[in-house]
């Protein structure tokens, strides 16, 4: 996400019935805003085409779409601050592609972005503090109570490699056309290594923590903690590096 990994928590939707399964799609959402984030890359290239390649129709595009999308968030619902940090994203990259003149320095914020998410899902595998337990604790509310828990411990570190895989990924597809100057495949990579491979994630990722819990686990939903030492011995030797 970047990743961010990018969504309403469980927190405001009706409990869901028992026996049903859940999915980290139920808990954590993000289609939407995964399609978002693909709205202005897109308009830049249509806007950069459609004038001649001129980098000002491209730009300008681009940050229309990214302020439609903007008020579109804000009328959902959608927090101020997230809806601004993504505007701001856009604006930012587009400064970027004027300051240069290179219509690729567009996309540059995206591949910084992915290379920093890449760094921090793997170091919060090998500190014990795997990002797919932190998000999915706090859109549980649950704080740390899930890190007490030496199999959900083990389950996260588990699936967060595949979310760092994910940021890999994007890395060796984006790098080689950025240096190449492929506009157009960058925006084309944009949208199929967006929300198509976010769902993947999820469902991977998910399906590795189902199977990485014991039998008889009651799930995400209910850590199974150790009190006094006993966490801090298990937390040492539980999670997967």
């Amino acid at each position: 996400m970047t990743v961010t990994p990018e969504p309403g928590g469980p927190s405001t939707r009706e409990p869901r019935p028992a026996g049903q399964p859940e999915s980290l799609a139920d808990l954590l959402g993000g289609r939407q805003g995964a399609v978002d984030a693909t709205l202005p890359p897109v308009a830049f290239a249509v806007g950069w085409l459609s004038t001649g390649h001129s980098l000002v129709g491209g730009v300008a595009a681009a940050v229309l779409a990214g302020t439609a999308v903007a008020g579109w968030r804000l009328r959902r619902g959608d927090r101020p601050r997230s809806v601004l940090v993504g505007l701001l994203a856009v604006c930012v990259a587009a400064l970027i592609a004027l300051r240069t003149g290179r219509a690729t320095d567009f996309f540059l914020i995206q591949l910084l972005s992915n290379a920093a998410s890449m760094l921090a899902w793997v170091v919060s595998i090998v500190v014990r503090w795997p990002l797919l337990g932190a998000v999915v604790g706090v859109v549980l509310r649950q704080r740390g109570r899930w890190r007490r828990d030496p199999a959900l411990l083990r389950a996260y570190s588990r699936g967060s490699w595949v979310w760092a895989a994910t940021y890999v990924l994007r890395l060796a597809v984006f790098v080689p056309l950025y240096l190449g100057g492929q506009v157009v495949a960058l925006v084309v990579a944009r949208v199929a290594l967006t929300w198509p491979l976010v769902a993947a994630a999820l469902a991977v990722s998910w399906l590795v923590i189902r199977r990485s819990l014991p039998a008889g686990h009651p799930g995400v939903r209910h850590p199974v903690t150790v009190p006094g030492p006993a966490a801090r011995e298990a937390e040492a030797g539980g999670a997967d590096r």
